[in-house]
């Protein structure tokens, strides 16, 4: 209990302090007219939103799988590490990264990150930044919708209750913003209620004679998701993403808040130690060294680059006015983190030795179970926790089973609710689901965005975000590409880089953003994002060679590993690459205006 108040206290007060400070002095705009939405209304992209629908958006768009299981998996460590780095780095870096970077798009009138670089370092950066950014887009999507398809297939209650989210969400849409413009407490109330439907119908449809039509093997549900990834990033953003993202943020919201209640009410105790002796040398879950390991497995709980890709992509094209801007960037960051710390809490109340048997593969756990008796991990409950919750949970390695069962252990035991834990689980399982199905729509159409970007360079048609044709063939290359990866499974062998690629994005946009300070005169303020980037650079970029030389470079030896291998080297190497070319074409920019700075 004191964890989660302490969380909540905290985050208040940087919002209220730090990023007033942030807004009125760092993350500020020199243009102050009409904001991209009403400069550049289109009906489908620009399009201006209320304030909380934007940030359900926002909101839904960033926290996917990484808020969820990146500080699970890093329990491996002990719970202290991974706390205190949320706590502070959702904070000095995450909140600062996304506040900065939208800042800066609205006034580059909802230009991508890409654009940016280009506008305020040059054109060499711009063109770097958008090929980084395709790759990762492509293998981050491809990763997320992979969790999706593992947790959806054969599972016909999961299955119909996220299909039911997108009628729902296109009557919400047309309500809102057709039917009965502005009012959007009518089309909340009426989304809740079908969503509470909808869990609750979800829950008989196992048992029921309509149990085959939303039971699905990972082939076809990958060709379904593929396709509602193409249709939410072809259609007006007002007909389903939006509201679809707000309705699913509706959700996640409260059950973020059902758990934080459930955390104060049962006050669970963390059964994992501080410190585990996992932190000097990497252990059976996370192979590497707490530094710099740590800092790229928790990779969207303290800082995401991918947020830089939301804030830079659809958002800024639905900003009603600037002061939305610090709720919707900051608050949606806090916020985020504090679901990173109480996803932490629900997984460290498991028994240690119960947490390392469901994230170690089952042949591989023997093997290490005198080391987790050694450390005084010699208590365990799994088989009744199997039982309780209906499922075989050993081996279920990524981190969304043991937080499954380590939500659904707090929630039913609160007074009342013992003999439901496995109602519990699966909802915990389905919610997880949704969680990362949102970041998969706005990803895709961010790809699209940045393709089309791309492309109008050669014609000039693409430029337009309303051109049909172009949409369509834009869209339809990034859902193949990252469609194909989980397909055919290759997704699995460059899963394992994308918390560095998405690091060193990060990197990449707070470069772009210092470069966006000092060029509006306010150098001394800089140090604002070379703090975080400064940290979040070293740390990556040791992270990412440490990869290279001990994982990538020996899977090119093996005669099946040497594909994988081949992909993880390029892909890395690349972004590597991507960096060094965007510091070296910033760095001169910031020294003039640091030297200007010191002459006035």
């Amino acid at each position: 209990m004191p964890v989660v108040i302490g969380t909540v206290v905290l985050f208040a007060l940087a919002y209220r302090f730090y990023f007033s400070f942030v807004s009125a002095k760092v993350a500020v705009s020199l243009d102050l007219g009409p904001t991209p939405a009403h400069k550049f209304f289109d009906g489908q992209n620009y399009y201006p939103m209320n304030r909380w629908v934007l940030f359900g958006h926002h909101f839904a768009a960033i926290a996917g799988a990484g808020p969820l299981v990146g500080p699970v998996l890093a329990a491996q460590f002990g719970f202290m590490p991974g706390f205190l780095w949320m706590l502070v780095g959702a904070v000095m870096a995450g909140a600062v990264h996304d506040l900065v970077i939208l800042t800066a798009s609205v006034e580059h009138d909802g230009k991508s990150l890409a654009e940016i670089a280009k506008a305020e370092i040059n054109k060499a950066s711009g063109i770097t930044t958008t090929f980084a950014i395709i790759l990762i887009i492509i293998v981050a999507l491809a990763g997320l919708g992979l969790v999706v398809v593992n947790a959806l297939a054969e599972s016909s209650w999961g299955t119909f209750t996220i299909a039911s989210t997108i009628p729902v969400a296109i009557i919400m849409g047309i309500w809102m913003f057709r039917i009965r413009k502005g009012k959007t407490a009518e089309a909340t109330i009426f989304g809740i209620i079908m969503l509470v439907l909808a869990v609750v119908i979800g829950r008989h449809i196992p048992d029921s004679r309509f149990a085959t039509w939303f039971t699905f093997d990972h082939r076809t549900l990958t060709i379904l998701i593929a396709s509602y990834g193409f249709l939410a990033s072809v259609l007006p953003v007002w007909l389903l993403l939006s509201p679809r993202d707000y309705l699913s943020s509706i959700m996640k919201i409260s059950v973020i808040g059902m758990l934080a209640v459930g955390l104060i009410i049962v006050a669970p105790e963390i059964k994992m130690p501080s410190f585990t002796d996992y932190i000097k040398g990497g252990g059976p879950i996370i192979p590497g060294k707490l530094f710099p390991y740590l800092f790229i497995t928790i990779a969207c709980g303290a800082i995401s680059g991918f947020h830089s890709l939301v804030s830079s992509g659809t958002t800024p094209k639905m900003v009603m006015k600037r002061s939305d801007i610090k709720p919707i960037a900051v608050g949606s960051m806090l916020v985020e983190g504090a679901v990173s710390i109480m996803a932490l809490i629900a997984a460290t109340s498991l028994l240690p030795l119960d947490y390392f048997q469901i994230n170690v593969p089952v042949d591989k756990f023997q093997a290490i179970l005198p080391q987790l008796h050694d450390m005084g991990f010699t208590e365990t409950n799994l088989e009744q926790l199997s039982a309780s919750v209906g499922e075989k949970i050993a081996g279920r390695t990524g981190g969304a089973v043991s937080l499954g069962v380590g939500m659904a252990y707090i929630f039913s035991s609160i007074p009342g609710m013992k003999h439901l834990m496995s109602y519990w689980y699966h909802f915990a399982i389905m919610f997880e689901a949704l969680f990362i199905l949102t970041t998969i729509d706005a990803g895709t159409r961010i790809g699209r965005f940045l393709l089309q970007e791309a492309f109008g360079k050669v014609w000039k048609p693409f430029r337009k975000t309303n051109w049909l044709p172009g949409n369509l063939i834009t869209s339809g290359i990034i859902v193949l590409a990252w469609g194909y990866f989980i397909y055919t499974g290759t997704v699995s062998t460059i899963w394992p880089m994308f918390g560095t690629a998405n690091q060193l994005l990060a990197t990449i946009a707070l470069a772009i953003g210092t470069s966006y300070i000092i060029n509006r005169g306010r150098a001394r303020y800089a140090w604002v994002t070379i703090v975080p980037m400064t940290f979040v650079g070293v740390t990556t970029m040791t992270a990412a060679v440490m990869n290279i030389i001990n994982i990538y470079v020996p899977q090119l030896s093996g005669k099946e590993s040497f594909v994988p291998g081949l992909i993880n080297l390029f892909l890395t190497g690349a972004i590597i690459i991507a960096v060094i070319v965007i510091f070296a074409n910033a760095v001169p920019g910031w020294i003039k205006g640091f030297s200007q700075k010191n002459e006035e």
